[in-house]
């Protein structure tokens, strides 16, 4: 099934009332898509992980009152390899801008101008935060008042930041890719005088040893160590990892 795309320059005025819980996501090819997972898998291995980490992360989103599911993705163009890959719910909004920072300002201002009262943006390589974490941020951000909202991960990033409005502080002048992207995203928050909302820790999966940490956790039931709760079961990699393993051990 095709979705929808979305166009800012025609705004839906029913969406006022309801969070974008907006997945930024690569068009899956291999060789595009998880490339830091190449070894130990191979290219075609992580695009078809990256597949898998999209449906899971979607149906998730999917599950969230007040709220509704979005792809902010890239390249325009490649829109039919989203196909069957999403819950139905889902709409398309194409990203924009050259800088990671940029793409993540641009998705906001997008997103805020179709017409949704909030937004979040949501990284797709954390197939397992857990379903409290998403509607936390809803709830953080249906609250009269301006603020900012920040999943941060445990390797120093975030996987979720969500706003009412379109605040270019949060993604100016910060050292993308390191381990300081949460502080240095609270510092120009702080600078803003932007009020703001941490949500539970939480981790990407983008290397061999967060592959093992996922693996640990939706195989062996092993909790990553600074989880404050149960992450989500995620099905589609669970199934993927086994499929794997049994492979490997043939």
């Amino acid at each position: 099934m095709s979705y929808p795309i979305l166009d800012p320059a025609h705004p839906i005025a029913a969406l006022k009332h309801v969070c974008a819980l907006a997945v930024m996501a690569k068009a899956p090819r291999a060789g595009r898509v998880k490339t830091r997972l190449s070894p130990p898998l191979t290219l075609e291995q992580t695009a078809a992980l990256n597949v898998q980490f999209l449906r899971d992360t979607t149906e998730n989103l999917a599950t969230i009152a007040h709220a509704a599911g979005v792809v902010s993705y890239t390249p325009v163009g490649d829109e039919a390899l989203f196909a069957g890959l999403l819950p139905e719910t889902f709409a398309l909004v194409p990203q924009r801008g050259d800088g990671f920072g940029e793409r993540l300002l641009a998705a906001a201002e997008d997103i805020l101008a179709i017409g949704y009262g909030a937004v979040c943006l949501i990284d797709s390589d954390s197939p397992t935060v857990p379903a409290a974490a998403y509607r936390m941020a809803v709830e953080a951000l249906a609250v009269p008042g301006d603020r900012v909202v920040v999943g941060p991960s445990d390797d120093g990033g975030y996987y979720l930041i969500g706003m009412k409005r379109a605040h270019p502080e949060p993604f100016a002048g910060i050292a993308w890719s390191t381990g300081s992207v949460f502080a240095e995203t609270l510092q120009r928050c702080g600078e803003a005088g932007l009020d703001v909302v941490t949500l539970p820790t939480w981790y990407d999966v983008d290397d061999a040893a967060t592959l093992a940490l996922l693996s640990g956790e939706l195989l062996e039931d092993r909790w990553p160590g600074f989880a404050a709760m149960k992450g989500y079961a995620a099905p589609h990699t669970r199934e993927f990892l086994e499929t794997l393993m049994t492979v490997r051990t043939a």
